[in-house]
């Protein structure tokens, strides 16, 4: 999701640091000249007045101090804030981060980053000459006292900026008339912002209470009730609710507009198109709807529009062309719908054109993308476009990010694409491409490609069978999956030494796993399953640097990518991935033909999140080497022909949140404790010798649960012999005793 940042008025940024004491003392030394000069006419002696020139001076220092009232506000500050290295006595105006005017006052306090925490005392208001206060990016907490803005009559900038400030901002405080620039951004603030809170602020020209937990409306009047100069307003990443109101149309100098990432819903008001000197609006991530006014082209000076992860729908307005300074139009993710306006190829600033996830139709091959010379991202994927790849885009040669994925795309890659040497990211995945040999000798012209996504394309086609492609020395995204490409994995895979995840999931992929795949020094997204790969598991896979080695790991990518990346494992809902540095280290080789056991070296790839074998052939035990995969955050061993006991140091993998070994033929207690007491009894359904608590099934015998599977499955018919033995011994017994009673009372009937 695209990352917003806060826009800086200059004059906070240029003025990080603070003055130097050098500045201070002469501004105090000139104040004292000229009784310095009186003293010096009535002196003779050379030596005489050296000393006396040095009793004065340190007696001009002295009589320099700040306001008294001003120290007790700061010491107050000190002693409530931790880590202000401010001296307990001494001139204030020579502390850190303080300045003072010619009368001793202090007019501005700038300590942003300086590790300081703790709350601002009531006292602090007493600074009542301050203009310009910056406390930013530290860790003050608690919330600001009453009346903390009202009593800075002099104020002009205020910045709080990232810290940890809460609680509603205060109920009597009035911003002052003179204040120029607000920032409140990154913070725990809640409740409303009142209107009068704002209003006496006339002068305001920069508004910011980003990232907060502010509720209520957004003060869309601000510049009707309280300032027609302002020029920034950022509400975003709030819990702002209900519809955006009238107003923003009478704020005539207004550049910059960010609401996102709130609860905003209906329609965008009207008026918000009078904003003539509107350059950016942001208002991704609420729940805006209703179509996009063809009144947008009135706002000539428009560079960013962001309305992306909303619910508007309708068409792109016609004469969007006349928007010659547009240069981001992002509005993926809504339900906008028709073919896209041939005057949009008019916005030749166009750098950043994201259509992504809409309704959107019509052959892409009928615009001509040429006179985007600057386009550096596409993005118009998962749409319902058709007919062939458009040629003309590949005559943007500023192009670095191009995705058509999820189209109704046909035909072949063209030859043209290799113009495109700033190209990095091509994702043309989900569409009815031919010619797969073809495609990848194509790309490999392409120096700068690292990541290529072409899965659901190709379907039934060879995989390329030649011992080398050479190219692609920068990739390090493959992605070949759902192709139904038959053969074997390629040799020439082993070239990509850069390459750090790779798709061949969901192809008719056989043989065996080759072991050079061991070698590839970058690889730790590794994802070969439901295909039909015979043979063990390689042990080289368990040699694979990025999974077994710290230093290694380290050293993976943290880069943002171009576009996200997205992941869907096992039809379960897409994750998307900004940076390949976040792609969770992973080994899938389920619902293969694979054999063997489970080898005991697998304790080694000590980096690895996720491990599925599911669905294969593996036999043998469960490996308690498992157990020192400390990060393994999924196991999936199910439908293999495990045996013996489930180890019981499993439970010692704390950031284990899904684990199966159903439909095995495993025994014994179930362990608990530590994350096993969150799974449920289908992770090991399919196992009838297993018991414990989540099966409610009892243990019977604990000892015989022990044995080994041949000696188990025989002891039933161990005990079935012996119970025969007994019943017939009993039996015997019994026709004995009757026969020997029966011979005694003929005995006895004789005698008579």
């Amino acid at each position: 999701m695209m990352e917003h940042n806060k826009e800086t008025p200059t004059l906070i940024s240029s003025a990080n640091t603070p003055p130097s004491p050098s500045n201070s003392h002469a501004i105090v030394f000139d104040h004292q000249q000229p009784l310095l000069r009186c003293q010096i006419t009535t002196l003779n002696n050379h030596s005489l007045y050296l000393v006396v020139f040095g009793i004065l001076l340190l007696s001009c220092y002295a009589s320099a101090a700040c306001n008294e009232m001003d120290r007790a506000s700061l010491s107050s500050l000190s002693l409530n804030v931790s880590n202000l290295n401010w001296p307990s006595s001494g001139d204030c105006c020579s502390w850190e981060g303080v300045q003072c005017d010619g009368n001793d006052r202090v007019t501005r306090l700038w300590l942003p980053t300086r590790g300081l925490r703790g709350s601002i005392s009531p006292s602090f208001s007493k600074l009542t000459k301050l203009t310009q206060l910056n406390l930013s990016h530290n860790c003050l907490s608690g919330p600001l006292p009453d009346g903390f803005f009202s009593s800075f009559t002099t104020l002009q900038i205020v910045d709080m900026s990232f810290n940890c400030l809460s609680g509603p901002l205060p109920i009597s405080a009035t911003l002052p008339i003179t204040l120029r620039i607000l920032d409140l951004s990154s913070n725990q603030f809640n409740g409303s912002i009142q209107s009068s809170f704002l209003r006496p602020a006339m002068n305001l020209r920069s508004f910011n209470v980003s990232n907060n937990s502010f509720t209520g409306g957004i003060p869309s009047s601000i510049c009707v009730s309280v300032s027609p100069s302002i020029v920034i307003l950022d509400f975003s990443d709030n819990g702002f609710q209900g519809p955006i109101g009238q107003g923003f149309g009478a704020c005539e100098k207004l550049e910059v507009l960010r609401a996102g990432f709130n609860f905003l819903s209906g329609p965008l008001p009207d008026d918000i198109y009078s904003a003539g000197a509107l350059q950016a609006i942001f208002l991704p991530c609420n729940k805006l709807n209703g179509p996009i006014s063809q009144s947008v082209i009135n706002l000539a000076n428009l560079r960013i529009l962001a309305l992306f992860d909303n619910e508007f729908s309708g068409l792109i307005p016609k004469g969007i062309g006349k928007l010659s300074n547009l240069e981001q139009l992002l509005l993926h993710i809504n339900s906008l719908n028709g073919t896209l306006p041939q005057s949009l190829m008019n916005c030749t600033s166009l750098k950043v054109l994201n259509l992504r996830v809409n309704n959107f139709v019509g052959e892409l091959s009928a615009l001509d993308f040429s006179k985007l010379q600057q386009l550096i991202i596409v993005d118009l994927g998962n749409n319902y476009f058709n007919g062939s790849l458009p040629a003309s885009l590949f005559s943007c040669k500023a192009l670095n990010a191009i995705r058509l994925a999820t189209n109704q795309l046909e035909g072949e890659i063209l030859p043209d694409i290799v113009a495109l040497q700033s190209l990095s990211f091509l994702s043309l995945s989900n569409n009815s491409l031919t010619t797969i040999t073809g495609a990848l000798r194509i790309l490999r012209a392409c120096k700068n490609l690292s990541t290529i996504i072409l899965s659901k394309n190709f379907f039934g086609e060879a995989m390329p069978d030649v011992e080398s492609f050479e190219g692609f020395q920068n990739l390090q995204i493959l992605a070949l999956g759902g192709c139904q490409l038959t053969g074997q994995i390629p040799n020439w895979l082993k070239e990509m030494t850069k390459l750090e995840a790779l798709d061949l999931s969901l192809n008719k992929l056989t043989g065996s796993i080759p072991g050079w795949m061991g070698n590839l020094p970058n690889l730790f997204y590794l994802d070969l399953s439901v295909n039909f790969l015979l043979g063990d598991f390689p042990k080289e896979l368990i040699r694979l640097p990025e999974l077994s080695s710290q230093p290694i790991a380290d050293l993976i990518d943290l880069s943002y990518l171009e576009l996200p990346l997205f992941v869907q494992i096992k039809n379960a809902s897409s994750l998307q991935y900004n940076r390949l540095g976040y792609l969770p280290p992973a080994i899938y080789l389920g619902s293969n033909s694979l054999t063997g056991n489970i080898p005991v070296e697998i304790g080694q790839m000590k980096f690895i999140h996720i491990l599925d074998l599911s669905n294969n052939s593996f036999s043998g035990t469960i490996p308690h080497q498992i157990s020192m995969l400390t990060n393994l955050e999924k196991l999936d061993l199910s439908g293999n022909n495990l045996f013996g006991k489930i180890p019981a140091s499993l439970k010692n993998l704390n950031f284990l949140s899904y684990f199966s070994v159903a439909n095995n033929h495993l025994h014994g207690l179930i362990p608990t404790g530590g994350q096993f007491d969150t799974f449920s009894s289908s992770s090991y359904e399919g196992n009838p010798g297993l018991c414990g608590p989540i099966l409610q099934r009892t243990c019977f015998n604990s000892s015989s649960s022990t044995q080994p599977l041949g000696s188990r499955r025989r002891s039933p018919n161990t005990k079935l012999i012996v119970g025969l033995l007994f019943g017939i011994l009993f039996v015997v017994g019994v026709i004995s005793t009757v026969l020997v009673l029966w011979m005694l009372t003929k005995r006895r009937i004789v005698q008579r």
